[in-house]
């Protein structure tokens, strides 16, 4: 049985290896955003078959992107000391298994039992595709192979919604939303037939795993996160507001620890440059924004409008295609800083007349006016996401990049998970311009924060 070789430069890659390779680095990249968008329009009728309290529909998404926010960057650390590729490889067939476990799931339970096992999947596959990339290609060659993750990624994020109403609504051999997690299935074996095409390959010196930092930021998030989900906002009890107390000291002992471990989870220059920290906090409030509405508007269509799930994923088509359109336009003309608050107030004129959209519409009809609304969300989010990771990027010495993408990609998914909690719950105590209107508030805080990178 023969082995990929393991590299540490691209000069002895055989160009043989690397298209293949190329291709089951971007299904990875594809198929982890198919499933978190996926599962977000099935989940009410996932809600429906199992039962359960309604703020379990919260927690099938919150359960996957808790632990991939917490995970990705030890998940990237992994890949550096025992080899990428076999990480990525390992990652990619624990997504499989527990994605079948998640379609067998008899219970809410268990389902997000193992949708936190796919989140840390998906932490330990995702951080490596950068990395093997890196190994596998130079020069041109480089710039085209990261230059196809911004469409493949689009491609994506204008599939997803659609394929899981399809999927659900098709109901093949009796599947019902179960086939929104098989789907993940044949993509995983895709990836790994393809997978001996990949260069092993780890950073030349073996760095250290900061455990206790992990263990707090998780300890942090859960605790600020848990009490958000399933409560009304207005009226959190003393319990939740002790538990977000107990986040936030977990978090002050994080950022303690940070300054006194020799290997931090982040390079400590990252903090010295005021731009960055801006950064992470508009990264965060921008994806609670994005996330945060495609659940509002899912669960409004299928609980209040009586929509099925094939209606709720077609509902989201005019956001995808605004997003695909301008993020196009946006590369074309090249990641410029003045995309950003542009892509903003096209975002925030959107949610505007979502608001409007809502307060005109019985909540059991069908939102008509939200369908222009949503494209103006999608046209101001593909104008702002290009320019806003170049800016974000582009400043940092090469030691820092890997650092500060990793941190980028977490909060990333941080804001998911708390805009799914917040807007979430926010529809659920109230409804859906009222949650639209919490929006519009942290596009404003998005743009504040934006303004100093």
């Amino acid at each position: 049985m023969t082995t990929a070789p393991t590299h540490t430069t691209t000069a002895a890659a055989p160009y043989r290896w690397r298209r293949p390779a190329l291709v089951a680095l971007l299904l990875a990249e594809a198929m982890n955003l198919l499933d978190a968008t996926i599962v977000q329009v099935a989940a009410p009728a996932v809600h429906a078959d199992l039962g359960g309290s309604v703020s379990e529909i919260q927690w099938f998404s919150t359960a996957y992107t808790l632990p991939f926010a917490v995970l990705l960057i030890t998940g990237g650390r992994l890949g550096d000391i025992a080899g990428r590729r076999r990480l990525f490889v390992l990652g990619v067939a624990l997504f499989a298994a527990a994605s079948a476990a998640c379609a067998l799931a008899p219970a809410p339970g268990p389902l997000i039992a193992f949708r936190v096992v796919q989140g840390a999947a998906a932490a330990v596959v995702i951080p490596q595709t950068i990395g093997l990339i890196k190994a596998m290609f130079a020069g041109e060659e480089l710039a085209r192979a990261l230059g196809s993750i911004g469409p493949v990624m689009g491609l994506a994020a204008v599939c997803g919604p659609v394929l899981g109403g399809v999927l659900t609504h098709a109901d093949l051999f009796g599947s019902s939303w179960r086939a929104a997690f098989l789907v993940n299935v044949p993509l995983a074996a895709a990836v790994l037939a393809l997978s001996p095409k990949l260069l092993e390959n780890r950073a030349p010196h073996r760095p250290a795993l900061d455990w206790p930092g992990t263990a707090l930021a998780a300890i942090c998030t859960g605790l600020l996160v848990y009490p958000l989900i399933g409560t009304n906002l207005t009226e959190l009890p003393l319990h939740s507001w002790a538990l977000m107390a107990a986040g936030l000291l977990a978090g002050a002992a994080l950022v303690a620890h940070q300054r006194r471990t020799t290997a931090p989870l982040l390079e400590p220059s990252l903090f010295t440059r005021r731009g960055f920290p801006a950064a992470l906090a508009t990264s965060t409030a921008f994806f609670a924004v994005t996330s945060g509405l495609m659940t509002v508007v899912v669960l409004q269509l299928q609980l209040d409008a009586g929509k099925g799930v094939l209606a709720a994923g077609l509902s989201l088509t005019p956001w995808s295609i605004g997003l695909g359109v301008s993020s196009w336009l946006s590369g074309r003309r090249g990641a410029r800083r003045r995309m950003m608050p542009y892509g903003l107030a096209l975002v925030c004129a959107g949610l505007t007349a979502a608001v409007a959209g809502y307060a005109a519409t019985p909540p059991t009809r069908y939102p008509w006016p939200l369908l222009p609304a949503l494209a103006l969300v999608g046209l101001g989010a593909g104008l702002f996401t290009p320019a806003f990771f170049t800016l974000a990027l582009k400043p940092l010495r090469p030691q820092e990049v890997g650092s500060a993408a990793g941190a980028l990609n977490a909060v990333q998914q941080l804001g998911a998970t708390l805009g799914v909690a917040v807007l979430g719950s926010t529809y659920l105590d109230g409804s859906a311009e009222a949650a639209c209107a919490v929006a519009v508030a942290l596009t404003g805080l998005c743009w504040a924060t934006s303004r100093r990178m």
